[in-house]
């Protein structure tokens, strides 16, 4: 019974269940190749009659050794494949092979069997005669492909090239600049009655699209170069947080913007090297001033500026003290400084910095006085772990309690946390 599923060749009873080839004029005449290829004829069968090849769909037409195994009815489906999708398109190819095979299978199976491989070696010749030769479109002439070549796409997501109306494979945007470009040439046609002003007129709309093209992709090479694209979907900020450079200052931000013009010249690289140059030249120039100040002084050895600039400190610091106790003095006996609260009691009790508050805030002294007094027990008391309920005036609102806890705990009275 398990001989039942099998086929043999009538010629020589070779097994041929997985691969055989059948009569097609002939009944019930089915060959092994070998007896095929040798050119068998048993009974009416004669080996010009047409055949049919039936196989099991387990033969592997290169061989067992071949990479991969593919059988032939794989092998069929692919030949299928290409000639229905075309090459190149590896995804709806494996699809029509079988849920057994990836694109990349598909792809590196074609590739170095039909094309790399002894059947391609043999259909493909070397030379490709009666070629033809595109004799109008040199490297860098008008229409030339090296004109516009598209950058590699960028490394950004689906959602950003939505939003941003980008086409990675072509390296192309939905609105590109001078959209309607391809109008002057949209409509050109090469008649064979045109006088010479008419072609004269059609090369001068073929040059102002060359160079609306060039301008074009000059705009994307420096948003490329600049990395304009990140900036605006703000990638850029991670990238500067892991290379972080030199502190810019506002001068330089300043500056960096009153020369933003220079960029479109400039490669950005070339760029950045032109600002931290300018910035070295002005760190030299502040250093020739020093040492030019250094030799006015009488300095002659960079050891002996140390002491110099040691003992200007103290002479600047000496005056600033010296300017502010005369500001001080001075400003006790300005009239009509505190003139608003300097008649009331408890005036004399409140430090200076304590009238200027209270000046400032319309506050009497004596009020600002039980209001501190309060604060600074409430303080003490939740130090000790007492609990303290705070019991402030009814004329003291949100603002003004703000203003005198902030100015006690600058003061050192009470700590920050407890205010």
């Amino acid at each position: 019974m398990a001989d039942l599923g099998k086929k043999y060749c009538v010629n020589c009873l070779a097994d041929v269940t997985n691969l055989r080839l059948r009569c097609t004029d002939c009944q019930d005449i089915e060959l092994c190749p070998e007896c095929f290829s040798a050119g068998a004829e048993i009974g009416s069968h004669r080996r010009w009659h047409g055949y049919q090849q039936v196989d099991g769909g387990r033969f592997t037409l290169w061989g067992p050794e071949a990479e991969g195994g593919w059988t032939s009815r794989e092998e069929q489906l692919l030949l299928d494949a290409i000639e229905q999708f075309g090459f190149g398109n590896w995804e709806d190819m494996a699809a029509h092979v079988g849920a057994s095979r990836s694109p990349q299978e598909v792809m590196d199976h074609y590739v170095s069997m039909y094309i790399h491989g002894n059947l391609g070696k043999a259909c493909i010749p070397d030379s490709i005669p009666n070629r033809v030769t595109d004799h109008t479109c040199p490297s860098g002439g008008p229409l030339s492909p090296s004109l516009t070549t598209p950058l590699p796409p960028l490394d950004i997501s689906v959602a950003e090239q939505q939003q941003l109306g980008y086409m990675p494979l072509r390296d192309d945007y939905e609105i590109e600049y001078d959209q309607e470009a391809e109008k002057l040439i949209s409509g050109l046609s090469v008649n064979y009655d045109d006088d010479d002003v008419e072609i004269e007129m059609k090369r001068a709309h073929v040059d102002m699209y060359v160079r609306k093209l060039r301008e074009r992709q000059r705009r994307k090479n420096i948003a490329r170069d600049y990395n304009l694209v990140p900036t605006f979907l703000g990638k850029d900020k991670k990238d500067k947080e892991k290379d972080k450079p030199r502190k810019i200052t506002k001068e330089e931000k300043e500056q960096r913007l009153k020369l933003r013009a220079l960029c479109q010249f400039m490669a950005h690289r070339e760029f950045e090297e032109f600002f931290e140059n300018m910035h070295k030249e002005r760190a030299l120039r502040a250093k020739v001033r020093e040492l030019q100040r250094y030799r006015r002084n009488g300095i002659t050895k960079l050891d002996d500026s140390l002491e110099y600039e040691a003992a200007r400190h103290k002479r600047e610091k000496r005056k600033e003290n010296k300017s502010v106790t005369q500001s001080k003095r001075g400003g006790g006996g300005k009239e009509g400084e505190f003139s608003a609260i300097e008649n009331l009691s408890g005036f004399e009790l409140l430090s200076d910095r304590e009238k200027v508050l209270c000046n400032s805030l319309n506050l009497s002294p004596m009020r600002y006085v039980t209001v501190k007094t309060i604060i600074i027990k409430d303080h003490l008391q939740k130090r000790q772990g007492i609990p303290a309920k705070s019991r402030l005036p009814s004329y003291l609102d949100k603002v003004l309690k703000k203003r005198i806890l902030s100015f006690l705990t600058e003061s050192g009275w009470i700590s920050r946390d407890t205010s």
